[in-house]
């Protein structure tokens, strides 16, 4: 039997998985509650921002540079500050920023939700009016991009990640040919789970496609922008203008927020897009709103000042976050790697580690993880629908738990690996 790509005799794997075993029950043996789920901030890095709270001091803290007061109605996109950061993080004009509130997934549920019941730019009708919705997902992905088109009815169409962003071949045939294909989900730099930067070629052939809908729209979630955690910002080409450039610049929506800057739960989020779609978006949101929490976005504008002072505040971030990663890594290339029987992304930004489990065991590992008191995101969560052909990519979320206790959830997850794998060949 092989193990990995290492031929060893059935005594010896059967020796590695009673090793394996007595790791395990020890373990479980220790009544763990560990947490590498979802990608939140730790409680160190939210400390990092707590003298924010402490940005607006009296009245004069709360007058707009437009003579708007923070504290009141009106000013419905966002103040002109706010507007400002944002395009500077973005590498936009400020005249294609909306703020919003707290959450870019709101602005992103949004824009699907509006262009299901009124339709956008170029539509001939509501989506909703239509006998199908489709919708590309690259994948491995971001699982509430896929659930944003479940609670819809909107058909998924898989497209394969490849080291430079989504299959573009792929991706160009199907929206040459299919004009049900009304959109695609993007997160540019350090892709959700991957960790990819897409490449300029890639971002160049989005910005240039001729979708056979009119009404085509790339949802581009650059969450990640400047989230750098091992080495310095890495710029990056900014699409709006790449689709100005090409014709297209009704076709893309681009959504940020401050959550894993500031406060998640208290962050500010903001979309760029052309300003038709702006007015056309100005439109029915001010049916729902009077206006974004304003005072919040002084706050952050206050705190925050450019991108230059961000940059420094994510260096912060960064220094907290590389050795979570690292303790990450070091553990898998020394326990996993010498066995070849999964492979792994090695980000330089971003919140995860996208892990390749030998195909048909991720679910199985994650049952053990589980069971070992260690929580971690459903097999299959990367996929549309659930649902991971190959039954392989994990999530691994190393953020949120001290290092001592990521050494230990790490630890734990590499003999899951182990016995999962183990099992898969039938030892």
């Amino acid at each position: 039997r092989k193990w990995g790509r290492k031929e060893r005799n059935k005594a010896q794997l059967e020796e590695f998985k009673a090793e394996s075993e007595k790791a395990y029950e020890a373990y479980k043996a220790k009544g763990l509650k560990l947490n590498m789920a979802r990608g939140k901030p730790g409680a160190d890095q939210l400390d990092i921002t707590m003298d924010m709270l402490d940005t607006l001091n009296s009245k004069s803290d709360m007058k707009c540079e437009d003579g708007t007061d923070a504290r009141n109605y009106g000013v419905l996109t966002g103040i002109p500050e706010a507007k400002k950061l944002f395009a500077e993080m973005l590498g936009v004009d400020p005249e294609m920023v909306i703020v919003g509130g707290n959450a870019s997934l709101s602005l992103m549920y949004d824009t699907v939700a509006r262009a299901m019941t009124h339709g956008v730019l170029g539509s001939e009708k509501p989506w909703c009016k239509l006998d199908k919705v489709k919708f590309l997902c690259p994948a491995p992905g971001y699982d509430r991009h896929f659930g944003i088109c479940e609670n819809f009815g909107i058909e998924m169409i898989t497209v394969p990640m490849t080291p430079t962003g989504p299959d573009m071949d792929m991706v160009e045939k199907l929206v040459s040919e299919d004009e049900s294909i009304k959109g695609i989900w993007c997160v540019p730099k350090y892709s959700n789970p991957e960790g990819i930067i897409y490449s300029k070629d890639t971002i160049v052939r989005m910005a240039s496609m001729k979708p056979a809908a009119p009404d085509f729209t790339i949802m581009w979630d650059n969450a990640y922008c400047i989230h750098e955690f091992d080495g310095d910002y890495v710029e990056f080409p900014d699409i709006l203008h790449q689709c100005k450039k090409y014709g297209n610049y009704d076709m893309v929506y681009e959504f940020a927020s401050t959550s894993k800057i500031t406060f998640p739960g208290d962050g500010v989020a903001c979309m760029a897009t052309s300003e038709a779609n702006l007015e056309d978006f100005e439109k029915w949101i001010g049916i729902q709103t009077i206006s974004y929490d304003k005072v919040n976005q002084q706050r952050h504008v206050l705190y925050l000042q450019n991108r230059a002072h961000t940059l420094k505040l994510m260096k912060k971030h960064a220094a907290f976050m590389k050795p979570k990663f690292e303790a990450v890594l070091s553990t898998l290339d020394r326990e996993i790697a010498p066995l070849e029987i999964a492979s792994w992304s090695h980000p330089k930004g971003g919140y995860f580690v996208s892990f390749d489990a030998m195909p048909g065991t991720a679910k199985r590992t994650l049952a053990l993880c589980k069971e070992a008191g260690v929580a971690m995101t459903a097999a299959g969560a990367t996929f549309p629908y659930g649902i991971d052909p190959n039954d392989s990519n994990i999530r691994i979320a190393p953020s949120l738990p001290p290092v001592a206790e990521l050494e230990q959830a790490i630890a734990v997850f590499c003999t899951c690996v182990k016995l999962a794998a183990l099992e898969k060949l039938g030892v």
